[in-house]
C-alpha cells in the first residue's frame, strides 16, 4: 500500500514538472513575437528626425530676404534733398491729367539729357539725365509723383498734344511749327546742333553737307526738319535725309556706311564719338537752338506753375549744377 500511494505521488510530480515545462515554451513565442514590434517603432522615431533637420534650411532661406531689403533702404537714402526755396512757392491753382502725378514724355535714348539708367536711376525713376533731374524737382515743387513714359521722340509730341502726358522733356527745342500746338516754357539750357562723320571723310565743314548722298538725323527732331527742308529754306532735301528711330540707330548706320553724316545735338554726339572710335564731329556748329519743356497748347495754368518753378532753380543755379553733372553746356539766363 505504501509502495502505491509513493507511486501515485512520483507520478503526480513528474506530470506537474511536464506541465510547468509547457506553458514557459508557450510563453517564449509570445515575447519573441512582441520583441520586434518594438524595434520596429524605433526607426519609426529615428525616420522624425531628418524632418525636423529639414525646416532648418527654410528658416535660413528667410534671410537673404531681409538682405535684400537693405539696397532698397539705400536707394532711398540717397533721394536728394529739395530745397526749401523750391517747396514754399506760391504755384496757384492747375490740374494733371491723373491726380497727383506728374507725366512727362521722352525718348530716353538721348544722353546725357534722358537715359535708361541700370539701375534704380535717379531717384528711383529708373532714368537718368539733364532733362530727367530736372523733371523730378519740378514734381517735387508741385507737390507730385514724376512718372516718365519713355517712347518714340514723335510720339511723345504726340502724347502731349493728346493728353496722354503733362509734359514733355527730351532734349526738345523750341520752334514755330511746333508752337502752333504746343505751348513752350522758359528756355532752361542752350542745344547746339553738330555734325557727326567718319573721320577719313571728305566732309570737312558744315557746307560740305550739300554734297553728302544721304544724312541721318534722328525721326521728328530739328535735326531732321532743317536738314530736310528744300535747298531754298536752306535744308538739302527730303530724297537726301534719313530720319531715325533714334539718335544710336543713325550712328550705327554712319558706322555701317549707310549715310555719309549725322545731324544731331552736341550732348549726345559727344557720348556716341566717344562710344565709337573712327567717328568725329565737325568744328563748326551745325546751328544753336533753345531747350524747353512743352504742355499742351493752351494749358497755360499748368505752364505757368511749371515755369515758376523752373526759373527759380534757374536762379539758384540748380539747373547749372545739374547740367555741369554731364556736360560743359551753356544754361540759359
Amino acid at each position: 500500500m505504501k509502495k502505491l500511494i509513493a507511486l501515485t505521488l512520483a507520478m503526480l510530480m513528474v506530470l506537474s514538472l511536464c506541465a510547468c515545462s509547457s506553458a514557459k515554451k508557450e510563453e517564449a513565442p509570445a515575447e519573441a513575437t512582441e520583441a520586434p514590434v518594438e524595434e520596429a517603432e524605433a526607426p519609426a522615431e529615428e525616420a522624425e528626425e531628418p524632418a525636423e533637420e529639414a525646416e532648418e534650411p527654410a528658416e535660413e532661406a528667410e534671410e537673404p530676404a531681409e538682405e535684400a531689403e537693405e539696397p532698397a533702404e539705400e536707394a532711398a537714402a540717397e533721394e536728394p534733398e529739395v530745397p526749401d526755396y523750391l517747396t514754399d512757392l506760391d504755384l496757384g491753382e492747375f490740374t494733371t491729367i491723373e491726380d497727383g502725378k506728374l507725366i512727362m514724355a521722352t525718348n530716353a535714348a538721348f544722353p546725357p539729357y534722358e537715359m535708361v539708367a541700370d539701375g534704380e536711376g535717379f531717384a528711383g525713376t529708373g532714368f537718368e539725365g539733364i532733362d530727367v533731374e530736372i523733371a523730378w524737382y519740378l514734381a517735387q515743387a508741385t507737390g507730385l509723383e514724376l512718372q516718365i513714359d519713355d517712347m518714340e521722340f514723335t510720339s511723345a509730341l504726340i502724347a502731349v498734344q493728346d493728353n496722354k502726358s503733362d509734359m514733355m522733356l527730351a532734349g526738345l527745342t523750341y520752334n514755330e511749327e511746333r508752337d502752333e500746338v504746343m505751348d513752350f516754357s522758359t528756355s532752361y539750357a542752350t542745344g547746339v546742333q553738330v555734325v557727326i562723320v567718319p573721320e577719313d571723310s571728305e566732309i570737312k565743314t558744315v557746307d560740305d553737307l550739300a554734297d553728302a548722298e544721304m544724312i541721318g538725323t534722328q525721326s521728328g527732331t530739328t535735326g531732321y526738319i532743317y536738314c530736310s527742308a528744300t535747298p531754298e529754306d536752306g535744308g538739302y532735301g527730303e530724297d537726301h535725309v534719313t530720319a531715325y528711330d533714334n539718335g544710336a540707330t543713325a550712328v550705327q548706320a554712319l558706322l555701317n556706311g549707310q549715310i555719309d553724316a549725322v545731324v544731331i545735338d552736341d550732348g549726345p554726339a559727344k557720348e556716341y564719338v566717344a562710344a565709337n572710335p573712327g567717328l568725329k564731329i565737325l568744328d563748326t556748329a551745325y546751328v544753336t537752338e533753345d531747350y524747353c519743356l512743352a504742355v499742351d497748347q493752351d494749358n497755360t495754368a499748368l505752364l505757368d506753375a511749371l515755369n515758376t518753378v523752373l526759373e527759380t532753380m534757374i536762379d539758384n543755379g540748380l539747373v547749372e549744377e545739374i547740367v555741369s553733372h554731364y556736360v560743359s553746356a551753356d544754361v540759359a539766363e
